[in-house]
């Protein structure tokens, strides 16, 4: 009674151990075939074939292009708010009178640093010899306007001369361009008293535009140039650069007319 007692409790134990042997056994002599075969049909479903493959990727790369064109445009437009509220926000600290904020809309490669044409004109109340400033200051004047559009003369234009005045001694000279972001002061003086770092702002004698608006600051000085003294002035605005301006009145042709 206890032998086929142990028996009844053991049978399954023995039947299990049987079902592993051979199964191992099987996976030898077959090298697992039947278990590679059971997992490919278990996972069939998510396999794709070949030609739906192809198919993705030929989708992929004709929306590709398109993606990163949006992603452009999306970033370059997150760029053009930005410095459109900086200027905003910059015509609403000064207190110069109403500014109109115009955009750039030309400039050629061979005129950089003589000419823009901005997208405002005579429709909108522009005059020629309106001042045209940017963030930083002062960077030219229209020269001829019209019914949409302006062309304005930049003080890197080599051509430009306006009057100007060392802050801290009241020296006074002219500004002309110098086709590149800095300009060239000229003294009236033969002993300016001027230093590097002297800030420089249009004078009161200009007979082109009002007086104090800054300009630049003086980041060296040449004292035996002939037939007088010298400057280098980094201008204030980013002349090199330009994307919006603003444009004020100018009350010096104001008083002219």
């Amino acid at each position: 009674m206890q032998t086929r007692s142990w028996w009844s409790r053991s049978r399954n134990q023995f039947f299990l151990l049987g079902l592993a042997i051979l199964a191992a056994l099987l996976v030898r002599q077959t090298q697992g075939a039947p278990l590679y075969e059971m997992y490919y049909w278990l996972t069939r479903p998510f396999h794709l074939s070949p030609s739906t493959v192809t198919e993705q990727e030929k989708i992929v790369r004709q929306i590709a292009p398109r993606i990163n064109q949006l992603e452009a445009q999306v970033e370059e437009l997150k760029n053009q708010n930005q410095k459109l509220q900086d200027i905003l926000n910059y015509v609403a600290s000064k207190k110069q009178g109403k500014g109109m904020v115009a955009p750039v809309i030309g400039r050629t490669g061979d005129s950089w640093w003589e000419q823009i044409i901005i997208g405002r004109g005579s429709q909108q109340g522009v005059r020629n010899q309106d001042l045209v400033m940017a963030p930083g200051g002062l960077i030219g004047r229209v020269i001829s306007v019209t019914p949409s559009t302006s062309k304005v003369m930049l003080l890197s234009d080599p051509m430009s001369r306006i009057g100007v005045t060392i802050t801290r001694s009241r020296n006074m000279g002219f500004l002309k361009g110098n086709s590149t972001k800095q300009g060239v002061m000229e003294f009236f003086e033969s002993d300016p008293k001027v230093k590097v770092g002297d800030m420089v702002v249009t004078s009161t004698y200009s007979q082109l535009v009002p007086e104090g608006l800054p300009i630049g600051k003086v980041i060296s000085v040449d004292m035996n140039k002939a037939p007088s003294p010298e400057a280098i002035v980094e201008l204030f605005a980013p002349i090199s650069s330009l994307e919006w301006v603003i444009i004020y009145p100018n009350q010096k042709s104001v008083i002219k007319n």
